[in-house]
């Protein structure tokens, strides 16, 4: 396999959202601040699997959530309406772990700094990848420290048959506006998460690539090798599996005030071999899981400073020199 001397100098950290980040589910705040009984809401969502199975029609269980919430929007259960305005307002008090969000600036920073990996162009780059709700993640006091975000996505107002040939206003789509999320426009479930890790790989996000474009290895932006996946969870399993195949590191994190957490993810987890280590959700500085990332982070960019000297030394032949001719000795 040919190898670029430019070796890739970007590192991604990929972060699950709900209980990785946050303690607890974005959602239960979106739920208390527009009056939806989240027992009630999770319980019919529970419950509607078996009740479409029974009419012979196929669900996703992963996603019938964001059609139920979508009900709960048509039939006026929910005060205010709901918009991706109102949405990214809820994320703006999403409440974080202790350390979050300091630590996606500081640990980029602190990478960018060393005068070795900073000469080589090294970065790192955070990604978000969740089934939760993109708009609240984008409001929440993460979004800034964020190079993307993969989760579920509402569109507004649907376009409508001939809206090709409609005369759109100048300055419509910057409008907010009260107009109600009505349709699903983007979800990720527990296996389509693994489109994210592709789609970072290739640089699908930041280039005209698409996901299923031919591309070789040594040319694709972020090797799966400099991968850091960060998540809390069993759902998490099929990007544990891609990076820890792949030479990727993994991270299982856990609230460290629930019991019931923390033996979750050391027995479906840490046990099991998913995760490469286990830590509490806590990011503050001397923190382990602050410590295990932070080491991981230098060990790939040491690891990409020494490929790319190497790779020059073995592929870049030096250009000839004048030979002088020696001064003869006195006597």
């Amino acid at each position: 396999m040919a190898i670029s001397i430019f070796t890739q100098p970007v590192i991604a950290v990929l972060w699950d959202f709900d209980q990785t980040l946050i303690p607890g589910y974005q959602q239960d705040l979106l739920f208390e601040r527009c009056g939806i009984d989240s027992v009630k809401f999770w319980k019919e969502v529970n419950a509607l699997a078996a009740y479409y199975e029974a009419k012979d029609i196929s669900v996703s269980h992963d996603t019938l959530y964001l059609n139920h919430l979508l009900t709960y929007v048509s039939e006026g259960k929910t005060d205010p309406v709901l918009t991706n305005h109102y949405l990214r307002e809820v994320g703006h008090d999403l409440e974080f772990y202790p350390g979050m969000p300091e630590f996606l600036k500081s640990s980029a920073a602190e990478i960018q700094e060393e005068a070795a990996y900073n000469a080589n162009g090294i970065v790192v780059e955070h990604y978000v990848v969740s089934t939760g709700l993109r708009q609240m993640i984008l409001g929440s006091a993460a979004a800034p420290y964020l190079k993307d975000v993969w989760a579920c996505e509402f569109i507004e107002e649907a376009a409508g048959v001939g809206y090709l040939d409609e005369v759109q206003a100048p300055g419509d789509a910057d409008d907010p506006g009260a107009t109600a999320i009505s349709q699903v426009g983007y979800f990720l479930d527990n296996l389509t998460k693994t489109r994210a890790v592709w789609e970072i790989n290739k640089g699908c996000n930041v280039t005209s690539i698409k996901v299923n474009d031919m591309i070789a290895d040594e040319d694709r932006r972020v090797p799966l090798q400099n991968m850091i996946y960060v998540a809390d969870g069993p759902s998490d399993i099929p990007i544990f599996s891609i990076l820890n195949n792949k030479g990727g590191y993994t991270l299982g994190v856990y609230n460290p005030k629930i019991d019931k957490h923390f033996e979750e993810v050391k027995s479906r987890l840490m046990d099991q071999g998913r995760v490469k280590a286990m830590a509490p959700a806590d990011y503050s500085e001397g923190s382990m899981a602050n410590k295990w990332i932070m080491s991981t982070l230098r060990s790939i960019a040491t690891r990409i400073v020494a490929d790319r000297a190497k790779l020059l030394a073995d592929k870049v032949q030096p250009a000839a020199v004048h030979v002088t001719a020696a001064p003869k000795a006195d006597g």
